[in-house]
């Protein structure tokens, strides 16, 4: 597969999460992307489950890379570097502020070797602001960006990365805006993408109440505001769970009447503000009377948001993922494929393999 991103070179000096997704989702798309990595490699090269000597998260972040090692404290390695940046059309870094400017490639840097190229600054808080210097990785921002406090009593530990990912995919399209904009300007741009930044827009319904004046959300009444009990978590006879997700009057009327109870329809009605309790207290009464099989099956014709509770495996086990080419191997497909183009996974780079 060519790819829309072919002809793009892409020097990605990032490791973990954030901007190695970033510049995989490029490479998925065909653009040529060099990972230059320490002399000991991408922390991440040791992280989690291995399959043939490799880590698969590793391999799905760096998959259709090549990779090159450079010890940028070296006048070899800085050499090397600029070598790399004056024939690219991308940057990628994501140290925190100042430490690329101390090693001689901040934006000024950068841009005075080659003017055309689009630098982006990943980091927790931003190139600048009161928090800029604060050591974080991913739960310390999405506590600090107010998201743990909905999430339970007390938060729990979040299971997906939201902050990393939020970052990785507002600076993939910050990169695709400025590289058209370079197509009018001739000149290449600097971008500030925080993990704080990107995970605030997430939280504007959420925090809707806040945003009118009013007093911020909590755990415990996130799930007793108007039509909260269709959009809840609820135990089943077996100890699974299930959701309702879908608020809207018409779900409750479909999933009362079919339960013999539309007598209580009106208390789902989410615009009425009507009391929440005697309706959830059902609901939970109602799920712990069968298994989660069997309220799969009771729920198969009914008009109504709801689903069942799946770990990863049952999930990517799912005959929609095999019929939308969402698995291949040990990779998870890009979310982003495009008509007529038969996405195969590229090969994960060995340690300096493109040196």
């Amino acid at each position: 597969m060519k790819g829309k991103l072919s002809g793009i070179r892409v020097v990605d000096l990032s490791q973990f999460l954030p901007g190695p997704m970033l510049t995989r989702m490029m490479a998925d798309q065909g653009a040529e992307v060099i990972k230059v990595e320490p002399p000991a490699g991408d922390p991440a090269r040791e992280a989690g489950l291995f399959v043939d000597g490799v880590s698969v998260w590793f391999a799905n972040l760096n998959r259709g890379k090549q990779s090159v090692v450079l010890d940028l404290k070296t006048p070899d390695g800085t050499a090397a570097l600029t070598d790399l940046l004056r024939g690219a059309d991308v940057f990628v870094e994501g140290f925190r502020p100042g430490v690329m400017a101390r090693l001689g490639f901040g934006w000024d840097q950068v841009r005075a070797i080659n003017p055309r190229i689009v630098y982006c600054s990943l980091s927790a808080f931003g190139q600048q602001g009161a928090l800029s210097q604060h050591p974080a990785h991913d739960m310390a921002v999405q506590a600090m960006a107010g998201f743990l406090s909905v999430n339970g009593s007390p938060p729990a530990v979040p299971g997906v990365a939201s902050a990393d990912v939020a970052a990785g995919l507002t600076g993939l399209s910050a990169i695709l805006m400025a590289l058209i904009g370079r197509e009018r300007t001739g000149q290449g741009d600097h971008i500030d993408i925080a993990m704080f930044d990107s995970l605030l827009p997430w939280c504007a319904h959420t925090a809707g109440s806040v945003l009118a004046g009013g007093e911020a959300p909590r755990a415990d009444n996130q799930r007793s505001l108007g039509g909260a009990g269709f959009y809840n978590v609820y135990e089943t006879a077996d100890g699974r769970h299930v959701v309702l997700g879908g608020r809207e009057i018409k779900f409750a009327r479909s999933l009362l009447t079919a339960l013999g109870r539309p007598d209580l329809i009106a208390l789902a009605d989410a615009e009425a503000g009507a009391p929440q309790a005697p309706l959830i207290a059902f609901l939970r009464e109602t799920f712990r009377t069968r298994t989660r099989d069997e309220w799969d099956a009771f729920m198969h014709d009914i008009d109504v948001a709801y689903a069942p509770v799946l770990d990863f495996a049952e999930a990517l086990a799912q005959p929609h993922v095999a019929e939308r080419g969402l698995r291949r191997g040990h990779h998870i497909a890009p979310a982003i494929r495009f008509a007529g183009e038969d996405w195969q996974p590229g090969e994960v780079p060995p340690l300096g393999g493109n040196a």
